[in-house]
Order: structure tokens, then C-alpha cells, then sequence
């Protein structure tokens, strides 16, 4: 797949078969698009391209809170996914104030095709572009004409048959809903950090965790609670279970995210790490002492074994 990551940097195709979107999460539904995607480019002898955005917009023009925002997924995350998928061309677009000013027409213009050479364009039928959205399939189909490339309009039925949307997966994810959030994303979410030095209180109970910073600031953390995880370190793949919160029974003072990996004992601190979330065990809550916390996780290791013996 080849990336451009400004239109300059993009070289006008001869049959270039376009989509735009955000895709955060990549979820089903949007791997419903691009399928079409894919498959249109080939009946037509053409190259895929996908047209993203970064940051998220919403981060730039959302409105109160709805720029507080967090990502499904980091911008590489994104990448790979479209990659995996067999996507020819992305180009992601810096999405800031004098962007989100583009008109619907200029969008076309000096995007579709004068930057990329657009000869059919596949949306869902309630894509909006442009300035305050205002850009639509009714508009593109009315004024194809005169701009020389042909409207795909993936219908209503074929997209609601798998209804799913980031605002879902997101209030799955703060829900603790972990395993729905992958049913959604066809994949377990995942999270990316650094380990850094803890208290390393879990060590005295048998239950020594490494604690995650994750990387990227603006990504999406799950609700509170204890987690059955695979984690990726370097080019293995381990079992785990993960909790998030402020660890009550020892007076925690600030969120954590700690993960207990089975059968490893090595030093990672300054090494990345990176965490699938498989299923939501239980809710974080505060102990009588370290003992009952022990006999606690004791019990959520067999379960987490269970489930990742289940997968």
C-alpha cells in the first residue's frame, strides 16, 4: 500500500476507484465499504484509494466536550489495518480549522479530482462531506456530470444489515464491554504502551504486573475493572490479566493500567508492549487487605485461563 501523508506528495492516477472517511476503529462496517471498495477497482481495472483524515475531526470543529474525543485507533493502527486489507492508495489528510472550511465544491475540485484524478467515487448513502457536511450523495449524483466521474452509492439495506458505529464501540469500551467492542472491530482492541516503574506492591502477593503508559494520549482507555489480555512483546505472544483503576485496597492515588503476564519473568522496563483485550472479568473494587486481594486474583487467573484457553 503506498501513503502519502500530504496532497502534494500524491500523483494523479489514471483510474483511481475512491472512498473518504475517517474510519476510526476500522470496524465491520467500514470493512464493508472497503471491500467494495476493493472489489469495484478490480471489475474496473482501476487502483483503490482511500482518502483519511488526522487528527480525528471531530478534535478540530466538535463542539464542548465532543472534542475531547478518543480514538478506536492510532493513526498507525489505522494504517495497518487498511494495508491488511489490500488497499492500493491512502492518503491522509491533516485535518485542521482551514480544512474543515473547505467547501463541498472545492472538496471535489482540488481533492477528488484535480490531486487524486477520481474516476468513480463509493460511499455510504449517508456520507457527508464538505464545509458543516453539507456535501451529499444526492449532491454528487445531481452534479456527476459535470465532473466527470461516476457516484457509488453503497445502500442503505447493505450497511444497516451490519449496523455498527464508532459511537457504539466507544460506549462499549467505557462500559467494560470488551468482547462486544471486538465483535464490532473483527479483532480484540488493543492498546500500545511503555512499561514503567510501579510500586511493585504485586510482587509481594505473587502477582507481579507491569505498568503500562500508553503511547498515544488520545487513545480510548476501557472502563475500570480486571481483564483477560493477550499481550504482544517483541515477537511473542502471552497470556495475561489486566486491571485498570486506582488500585483501592492499596490507597492508589492515580489510574493505572497493570498486566500480570503468565509464566514470564524478565525485567521490560523502557520496552513497549501491546495489549489485546479478549474479555471484562470483573469490576474493579477496594479488599480487606492484601491477603483477600491475593485470594481475589487467585480466582481471576482461572478465569482468565479459562477464556484464554476459549479463543
Amino acid at each position: 500500500m503506498h501513503i502519502y501523508k500530504e496532497l502534494h506528495d500524491f500523483k494523479r492516477l489514471p483510474n483511481a476507484i475512491v472512498t473518504t472517511g475517517t474510519y476510526d476503529g476500522v470496524h465491520k462496517g467500514h470493512r464493508k465499504i472497503l471491500q467494495i471498495l476493493i472489489d469495484t477497482a478490480k471489475e474496473n481495472n482501476g487502483e483503490s484509494v482511500v482518502i483519511t483524515f488526522w487528527p480525528h475531526p471531530r478534535k478540530i470543529v466538535g463542539i464542548g466536550n465532543r472534542q475531547d474525543i478518543k480514538s478506536l485507533s492510532t493513526l498507525d493502527e489505522k494504517i495497518e489495518i487498511l494495508s491488511a486489507l489490500g488497499i492500493d492508495h491512502l492518503l491522509i489528510i491533516p485535518f485542521n480549522r482551514a480544512f474543515s472550511e473547505l467547501s463541498s465544491e472545492e472538496f471535489i475540485k482540488n481533492i477528488l479530482l484535480d490531486t487524486i484524478g477520481t474516476k468513480k467515487l463509493v460511499i455510504g448513502y449517508d456520507h457527508k462531506f464538505g464545509k458543516n457536511r453539507i456535501g451529499s450523495f444526492e449532491y454528487l449524483k445531481k452534479n456527476a456530470s459535470d465532473y466527470g466521474f461516476e457516484v457509488q452509492e453503497i445502500p442503505r439495506q447493505d450497511l444497516d444489515d451490519i449496523a455498527v458505529s464508532s459511537t457504539e464501540i466507544r460506549n462499549a469500551l467505557s462500559n467494560g464491554a470488551v468482547s462486544k467492542a471486538d465483535l464490532y472491530l473483527e479483532q480484540p482492541y488493543k492498546l500500545k504502551g511503555i512499561v514503567v516503574k510501579g510500586k511493585q506492591l504485586g510482587r509481594t502477593i505473587g502477582f507481579p504486573t507491569a505498568n503500562i503508559k500508553v503511547s498515544d494520549p488520545d487513545k480510548l482507555i476501557p472502563a475500570d475493572g480486571v481483564y483477560a489480555v493477550q499481550v504482544k512483546y517483541k515477537e511473542s505472544l502471552l497470556g495475561g490479566m489486566l486491571n485498570i483503576g486506582m488500585r483501592p485496597t492499596v490507597e492508589g492515588l492515580d489510574r493505572t493500567i497493570e498486566v500480570n503476564i503468565f509464566n514470564f519473568d524478565k525485567e521490560i522496563y523502557g520496552e513497549e508492549l501491546e495489549i489485546l483485550f479478549l474479555e471484562f472479568i470483573r469490576p474493579e473494587k477496594k479488599f480487606n487487605g492484601l491477603e483477600a486481594l491475593k485470594e481475589q486474583l487467585n480466582s481471576d487467573k482461572i478465569t482468565a485461563h479459562k477464556i484464554l484457553l476459549s479463543k
